[in-house]
């Protein structure tokens, strides 16, 4: 009998090593019955009376969640997990309830991950297994779960929206115990909400919080934070992340000239790199390597904000931004081979700009092979974006350089956009003569100026001819339909290669109700992979990304892209929330555009292929196919050009299966590219073809 007792201990003590208690809570629990008392367990680490602003990333549909962006909410309810916690396990099903119950009522729940050893893999895995639905913040630097005051999870924070006062901390009911699970007899969680509903206090839990230990290992340092070092520990940080920006001259707001100027803008620098919105570099860690990451270090992040929370420390040490004078060089990939000037263009002081569609006559005799470009725009606040391609032939005096007779690109600009730079021993060929067509969008800021935009060119030298080709296209859905007050609206697109290629580098692009963006890879066997992810895309922050190593593109793959647009009023960027939005070129309009670099694996300087003709005619069956099962049917035609297909379907179906497939769908297109032809020759400066019909190599109108 005494065996079996000793048995039935044991087994008690392991299940509580593994519920995350230490040995010595252990003891306590059982000697007395209970964990370690609720004062014992928050003297770790102590409540914040407010939150502050973060952003976080949702480990399951890689969509970013920004605090402050659910200010209309009554109430919001935050979470600590892990994965593999039992407890956290346990209380899903009654956290579920919770959310359902008070979900009408303008609660938000949300669970926070703060462990170091959950990959973001991981819990996507454990949450599909356990059928959590619950978004699940990835706060993979910790800063949260530390300002939060998290010691365990299955800890439950109640804030208050008006005030971002924490109203409430501990557990959810008294249901789960270590090793032990019972019927709910106080329900701490709910009463708290209901109070904070009413208006009233919320009452206290009577019992701490039972969960898994989480490691916090920056927290035992604390005392170590004020001896972090502005000049042995930030200033190098800010020197190799920030000052190409923060510079005389630069993009940047405010210059990092010296300590004085950084310790003043401190507490602002900690706001944006708790909200992600510094450094500029959308694309989610977590996915793919990129050889332009702009990312700080979860280490330089930590150091960044911990000194700054110690109250940004000195140190001893000659200042290293002030001893350089940081000047924002003219060109940055040093001294062009040729200039190309962008016609001076006023920018009136309000109203609307039509998009410009200039041209710069190409001056070089000979056939050039472009390595490198970069595009200098003299007014950034009345510049939103410049592209160009290659014209055969000069536009007559007057005539306006649409799209449709454009090629390869010499370069573009967009609002944070940086220098084009081919690879080693790639290029773009540039024919001699011709003209370098121009779309330029200028928006109106309240102050009429001119622009003097300039475009510099970097060719290889003659005995330096690349002997691989590069080459530039777009996924683009010129179909697309938002609803009004929709927070999460989601399109797609595709585009089919019809040869091997490799793919060097992603550009996402949509307007003010852009939320999300990401590129993925479906291999002619049907699996896929995900390319690049945008949780949080920002339209005054565009760019390309540029892979690490290039993507294998097997013949009959599909490049996916999809959107995820906000058009509610969380959207602090959204021009009208009430309005159905489309396709449209300017910036209260909407977008759906990815550009894609890529090259032909079998394809050499020496020996040029066309392929780009058929990668560019499959277009249209990628922006209308929404379920990307290869053929078009009536319901998934939409805007403009699915009305317009719409009214032939019946025809255009010869096999009659109630789908166009891609025959069908080519037939059509040609009998369009016809009308298009016929229309262009009667009205030579008529509007140019929508971006299905876009030339190979051709950015269409709207980046």
């Amino acid at each position: 009998m005494m065996s079996a007792r000793i048995g039935v201990l044991g087994a008690a003590v392991g299940a509580l090593l593994v519920y995350g208690c230490s040995s010595t809570e252990a003891v306590n629990a059982l000697t007395t019955g209970q964990s370690a008392s609720a004062t014992e367990t928050m003297a770790a680490a102590a409540t914040p009376a407010t939150i502050d602003n973060f952003m976080l990333v949702d480990a399951q549909k890689l969509e970013a969640h920004e605090l402050y962006r659910m200010a209309d909410d009554k109430a919001i309810v935050l979470v600590s997990t892990g994965n593999g916690c039992p407890i956290a396990r346990a209380m899903m099903p009654a956290l579920k309830a919770l959310r359902d119950k008070y979900a009408a009522q303008g609660v938000e729940v949300m669970l926070v991950d703060s462990n170091l050893q959950d990959s973001r893999d991981a819990i996507a895995a454990e949450a599909k297994e356990y059928g959590i639905d619950i978004p699940i913040l990835m706060d993979s630097n910790q800063l949260v779960g530390e300002a939060l005051g998290v010691t365990r999870t299955a800890e439950v924070f109640v804030i208050t929206p008006k005030t971002w006062q924490v109203a409430y901390r501990g557990p959810l009911d008294d249901r789960s115990d270590y090793g032990v699970q019972k019927a709910a007899t106080k329900e701490f969680a709910n009463d708290a909400l209901a109070a904070v509903l009413a208006g009233k206090p919320a009452p206290a839990a009577s019992q701490a919080s039972k969960g898994c230990l989480v490691d916090f290992p920056e927290r035992a340092k604390a005392a170590q934070h004020a001896k972090i070092s502005y000049t042995k520990d930030v200033a190098p940080i800010l020197e190799a992340k920030c000052v190409a920006c923060h510079q005389e001259g630069g993009i940047g707001p405010f210059a990092m000239t010296n300590y004085q100027m950084v310790k003043g803008f401190s507490p602002m620098i900690r706001e944006v790199i708790r909200t992600d919105r510094m450094p500029p570099y959308n694309a989610d860690p977590h996915v793919g390597k990129f050889s332009d990451d702009k990312n700080l270090s979860p280490a330089e992040i930590k150091t960044l904000v911990h000194w700054i929370e110690a109250g940004s420390p000195r140190g001893d040490g000659v200042d290293p931004l002030g001893a350089v004078h940081h000047v924002d060089p003219e060109w940055p990939l040093g001294k062009p081979d040729l200039v190309l000037n962008v016609p001076a263009y006023k920018i009136p002081a309000s109203g609307v700009v039509d998009y410009q569609h200039p041209y710069v006559v190409n001056p070089e005799t000979e056939g050039k092979w472009l390595r490198a470009s970069t595009v200098k725009v003299e007014q950034r606040q009345g510049v939103h974006h410049i592209l160009t391609g290659f014209m055969k032939e000069v536009p007559a005096p007057g005539q306006p350089a649409f799209e449709n007779k454009w090629g390869v690109s010499v370069g573009g600009y967009a609002v944070g956009a940086e220098s084009e730079i081919a690879p080693k021993n790639v290029g773009t060929y540039i024919p001699p003569g011709g003209a370098i067509g121009i779309q330029a969008h200028y928006t109106p800021f309240g102050k009429e100026v001119t622009d003097h935009s300039q475009i510099a060119l970097y060719f290889y030298k003659d005995n330096e001819k690349p002997g691989l080709v590069m080459h530039n296209s777009v996924i683009v859905n010129n179909a697309i339909v938002i609803p009004p007050n929709d927070p999460h609206h989601q399109e797609v697109g595709y585009i089919t290669f019809p040869h091997d290629a490799l793919l060097y580098a992603a550009f996402p692009h949509a307007h003010y109700r852009g939320a999300s963006s990401d590129l993925w890879i479906r291999y002619p066997d049907g699996k896929e992979k995900l390319l690049l992810s945008l949780p949080r895309y920002d339209f005054s922050w565009q760019r390309d990304y540029t892979f690490a190593e290039p993507i294998k593109v097997p013949a009959g793959s599909k490049l996916i892209a999809h959107f995820i647009y906000d058009n509610s009023k969380r959207n602090p960027n959204n021009p009208d929330p009430s309005k159905t939005v489309v396709w449209g070129d300017q910036s209260w309009e909407e977008m759906f555009y990815t550009a894609i670099r890529y090259r032909w694996t079998d394809e050499t300087s020496d020996k040029m292929n066309n392929y780009d003709e058929a990668l560019n005619n499959d277009r249209l069956m990628g922006m209308l196919d929404s379920n990307i099962d290869g053929k078009i049917e009536k319901s998934e035609l939409k805007g403009q050009i699915g009305e317009q297909i719409g009214k032939y379907f019946d025809v255009l179906d010869k096999n009659h299966d109630g789908a166009l497939d891609k025959t069908e769908l080519a037939a059509m297109q040609q009998m369009m590219g016809s009308q298009h032809r016929r229309r262009e020759a009667a009205a030579t400066d008529a509007k140019p073809a929508a971006p299905a019909a876009a030339p190979a190599g051709s950015p269409s109108a709207g980046k």
